[in-house]
């Protein structure tokens, strides 16, 4: 099992600040805030992304509207309980921050890029959009230290959709892709409906984690029989 929380689950963003920062919570004395970072696709398209930052990384930089910063750390989840139910929230933690100078052309320094190693914790979804498009919805559990774990929704494509497919739940995977936001409406029983942000990562790669080790087992177990 993979125990090195940090290659579980790394993340860099290189973005705008378009919030400014508002508390959020305190543990052992130390406070932490939520801002919005936007960060550009190559499309051009902006995902609004929620960093959560302590206090202490924040003595030596000011975080205004406007400024430019790049963002290393996590993407990791947490429920809230709100209307009687449990609400996944996500958000980047943030474990270093540093300013970053303006550029010419933004496409020169676009940095949206996250990594994790987990478990498949639901049985993928796959479907086909009305243009034939394949996609396959992928909920990872990925270990976080003091036996805590970060649910984290993700999108795979095309082939990585048809790969996923079939996998069992409890398989170990590895992908690389990116944080992204979109909009979506929620319906309510009372008919009201409510516009809300989900937060996901679109999936770039995917492979089966620890293969070889896996199949080197196997074989010694069958050797063994």
């Amino acid at each position: 099992m993979n125990t090195n929380y940090s290659e579980n689950n790394h993340l860099v963003l290189v973005g705008k600040v378009v919030s400014d920062k508002s508390y959020s919570h305190e543990i052992y004395g130390e406070k932490f805030y939520v801002f919005n970072l936007e960060v550009v696709r190559l499309s051009s398209t902006v995902d609004i992304i929620p960093i959560t930052i302590s206090e202490r990384l924040l003595t030596e930089l000011n975080l205004s509207i406007g400024k430019k910063v790049k963002v290393e750390g996590q993407f990791r989840s947490y429920n809230n309980y709100e209307n009687e139910r449990n609400r996944l929230i996500l958000t980047v933690f943030a474990k270093e921050i540093t300013e970053t100078e303006e550029v010419e052309d933004e496409k020169d320094e676009l940095t949206n890029e996250v990594v994790l190693i987990g478990y498949i914790c639901k049985k993928p979804i796959y479907r086909q959009t009305p243009f034939g498009r394949e996609i396959a919805d992928v909920l990872l559990a990925v270990n976080r230290a003091y036996n805590k774990s970060d649910y984290i929704p993700s999108i795979a494509w095309g082939r990585n959709a048809r790969f996923c497919q079939n996998m069992e739940v409890g398989t170990e995977v590895k992908i690389t892709g990116r944080v992204q936001s979109r909009n979506y409406e929620k319906k309510f029983e009372d008919g009201t409906v409510e516009t809300r942000v989900a937060y996901e990562v679109s999936i770039a790669s995917m492979e089966i984690a620890n293969k070889e080790e896996n199949e080197s087992e196997e074989k010694v177990e069958a050797e063994v029989v």
